[in-house]
């Protein structure tokens, strides 16, 4: 039954997605989105899986393999880490990701980003990213960054797909459109770097307050509303290496 509902899903809303061929004529730039302990890794806080997730891991797998790639090329990196003050709660969600905390720190698999040049690495004390990336003085500091590298591309990959990875995508967009931006011209998402957590129905049901989250449907939904919105997804991204004679 789920599976059919899916399928029905993806029928009636469906997300056409596009290869992504990045090479050295375009400026792009690297977007990771939460992709911290607090929300990837096994058992390590409120909203961390509570198993081994296979969508997550993926989407970490995957993000490692671009950010990797962007190194070796000296390409842009941004990297959003969900940092909260303690006393400062997030509604709807409980306690996470206080700021300090192992929770608040990248994956394993991407600590090593905390020491290459061409990344950016801004901790985020709400959901949207845009808004997050607010100095007390006014300035943004991901606005600077697509300004300062000069980015015409933005590629877009995290967590969760409907929730921080959308609202950051809504908000780069409209402000994309207000030219605030310039010269952004694509923001893309790519979906297999991206994932969502999952809370079926039958648990939430057990937990006050909580809403149903079944995640399969919710990463779909999240990409539709973000193509939607007018963001690009790509389903698979590839490196034009130049062929030295």
């Amino acid at each position: 039954m789920e599976s059919q509902t899916m399928d029905q899903l993806k029928k009636e809303l469906p997300v056409e997605q596009e290869t992504l061929v990045l090479s050295d004529d375009v400026k792009t730039g690297l977007v990771l989105v939460d992709i911290v302990n607090g929300f990837c890794t096994v058992g390590a806080g409120n909203l961390a899986p509570v198993a081994p997730d296979k969508q997550i891991s993926g989407m970490v797998d995957e993000s490692v393999r671009l950010a990797k790639m962007f190194c070796e090329k000296k390409w842009p990196i941004y990297a959003l880490l969900d940092s909260h003050h303690p006393d400062i709660p997030e509604h709807p969600y409980p306690p996470h990701c206080i700021a300090g905390s192992d929770e608040s720190k990248l994956v394993p698999a991407l600590q090593w980003l905390e020491d290459e040049p061409n990344v950016t690495l801004r901790c985020k004390d709400c959901i949207d990213g845009f808004l997050g990336s607010i100095d007390k003085d006014g300035s943004n500091v991901f606005v600077d960054w697509v300004k300062t590298n000069q980015i015409k591309v933005i590629l877009v990959v995290g967590i969760c797909t409907d929730i921080c990875v959308l609202d950051f995508v809504c908000s780069a967009l409209s402000a994309r459109t207000r030219r605030i931006l310039t010269p952004l011209e694509d923001v893309i998402v790519y979906s297999p770097a991206c994932a969502t957590f999952d809370l079926p129905l039958h648990v939430a049901q057990n937990i006050k307050g909580a809403l149903a989250h079944p995640q399969e449907l919710m990463h779909h939904v999240g990409l539709y509303m973000a193509k939607g919105r007018g963001a690009k997804v790509a389903s698979e991204v590839l490196f034009d290496i130049p062929v030295e004679i």
